[in-house]
């Protein structure tokens, strides 16, 4: 889980937060003197209130939205405060929207809205509603999401406070950290609480984040929010290997219900997310009904286990080359989820080439994506170093349709060569279609061409809009000067259709389910050894 925009080597032992992110080694972090309200040094228009229209997210003036962007996780209290070397600032929101990026996941914590049972936090939420407004002031929406790790700190955690969890660990329980502790048998307990809503935590966290959905009620630049990040089957966790957990899944489901109608009974319109249990990333499919409510977001994640045993447990990076393996198959569970948008809430990896495999998947689905992590690198601003100046930044910031006024079809980025491709079909909108460009892939310019439409920007303008009539087929082609433009990808999302890239296909999944069958009894082996 590579974090951009720290200053060191990983140090698991300076916090929660920093044991759980991987470091890239860039700038330094911000100083104290950074303000978290900042103004915009240039203007933006404001992000579009955006809502779920079928299997995509649509905005306020009838475009097709999709989302790049960025997690910002803040774990520990006192939780989002300017100055903190992690928090997004201004200059953060700067630098972001100047990439191209719109769309930041900010953690927000159960803990921080509700420390004591029954009271809300309103300074907290006035915290996140300012980082909101700072971002939307760049063009760049917010999703709240609701974080936890490792459940609450009574796991060394985060996420649920306390107060309303009753489980505890049993003296002599050892606790082998991140992630190995989520075998656990009290964490597994706490869980356990939670899905069974045993002394009433669900109503709890329920009317925490429907205050904060009241809170935020009005603000355009808010996605939606993700009811809980990662959760976790408690005891149940081995029914779901090797062909995930329905029975889980339904209990788990009732919950998000729960949550949700808690949400939109303060804030009837905004999306929520709701996420996979988290055996998902360890390749177990999904059962739970996604359309059982209105306006509901799938927000799976893309993590490769054997990069991240790598990461965590110090295994050896040589496995990383089976990678494509758990993408293909981790897709194909992406594929099989039908009737609502789908958006990555977190992936992530310190090789780029793992990193392209989300990526390419995502273009060829027109998924959005949120890369886990970015921390504040902004203190004077511009003179700190760029943390997507690198291999990794290079597959990050991308070229891609921002606002599609029609229809979307296929498109295709090059990330070695910036060379870009994308047909929609257009239809009557509020506003023209609008790609944001790339900074970092045409150091001496672009350029654009639209048959069958019109293109209205200025020559090499950060974001490229293109008009058409109702009903034209239209194919836009950015790339550096002098390239010749690449073909139009063919072929359903998902067969690997691309002209030449290497993308992911269903072949090859039965070779790699031993494989991490293997892994998973190994874990639990090591835990219970």
């Amino acid at each position: 889980m590579t974090d951009f925009g720290s200053a060191s080597a990983p140090d698991r032992e300076v916090g929660r937060i920093r044991r759980w992110s991987r470091r890239l080694g860039v700038a330094a972090a911000v100083g104290a003197a950074a303000t978290l309200l900042a103004p915009a040094a240039t203007a933006a228009a404001a992000p579009s209130p955006i809502h779920v229209q079928g299997e995509r997210l649509v905005d306020g003036q009838g475009r097709t939205v999709l989302l790049h962007g960025v997690n910002n996780v803040d774990k520990e209290p006192p939780y989002i405060q300017p100055g903190d070397g992690l928090t997004i600032t201004g200059a953060d929101a700067d630098l972001l929207a100047g990439h191209g990026f719109n769309l930041v996941r900010l953690g927000v914590e159960f803990d921080g809205l509700m420390p004591e049972e029954g009271r809300i936090d309103h300074d907290y939420i006035g915290r996140i509603v300012s980082v909101v407004d700072v971002l939307a002031e760049r063009g760049i929406y917010t999703l709240l999401d609701n974080h936890q790790d490792s459940l609450s700190p009574i796991w060394d955690g985060n996420g649920f406070p306390a107060w309303s969890i009753h489980a505890r660990p049993a003296p002599g329980e050892e606790n082998p950290g991140f992630p190995l502790n989520y075998l656990m048998e009290s964490m597994n307990a706490g869980w356990d609480e939670v899905w069974h809503d045993t002394h009433g935590v669900v109503g709890h966290l329920g009317d925490a984040l429907g205050a904060l959905a009241g809170a935020v009620d009005g603000h355009p630049g808010v996605a939606g929010i993700e009811l809980l990040n990662e959760p976790w089957p408690g005891t149940a966790y081995l029914t779901c290997f090797p062909d995930g957990c329905p029975g889980f899944d339904a209990r788990y489901q009732s919950v998000m219900e729960r949550l949700t109608d808690a949400v939109r009974a303060q804030n009837p319109t905004v999306p929520v997310f709701w996420e996979p249990n988290v055996t998902w990333n360890e390749t177990m499919p999904t059962a739970v009904d996604y359309t059982a409510r209105e306006d509901v977001v799938f927000a799976p994640h893309d993590y490769c286990i054997l990069s991240q045993a790598a990461i965590y447990l110090g295994s050896g990076e040589s496995a990383m080359d089976l990678c494509p393996l758990q993408h293909d198959k981790t897709w194909a569970n992406v594929d099989a989820v039908r009737g609502v948008p789908t958006v990555i809430t977190e992936f992530g990896d310190v090789d780029d080439r793992v990193l392209a495999q989300t990526l390419e998947r995502a273009d060829e689905r027109f998924a959005g994506w949120a890369y886990w992590h970015y921390s504040s690198t902004r203190g004077s601003g511009a003179d700190e170093p760029d943390p997507f100046a690198g291999a990794a930044g290079r597959q990050l910031v991308r070229t891609y349709p921002r606002a599609t006024a029609g229809d979307p079809g296929r498109m295709r980025f090059d990330a070695a060569t910036g060379d870009f491709v994308y047909r929609y079909t257009a239809r009557e909108a509020g506003g023209p279609t609008e790609i944001a460009v790339s900074d970092v892939h045409y150091p001496d310019g672009y350029e654009i061409t639209a048959e069958g439409g019109e293109v209205t920007s200025a020559p090499e303008a950060a974001t490229a809009t293109v008009t058409a009539e109702p009903g034209a087929e239209v194919p836009v082609w950015i790339h550096a000067p002098g390239r010749a433009p690449i073909d139009v990808p063919t072929g359903a999302p998902g067969t690997g259709s691309w002209g030449g890239l290497p993308t992911g296909s269903a072949s090859g999944l039965g070779s790699v389910a031993p494989m991490f069958g293997s892994l998973v009894d190994g874990v639990a082996g090591s835990l219970a050894d």
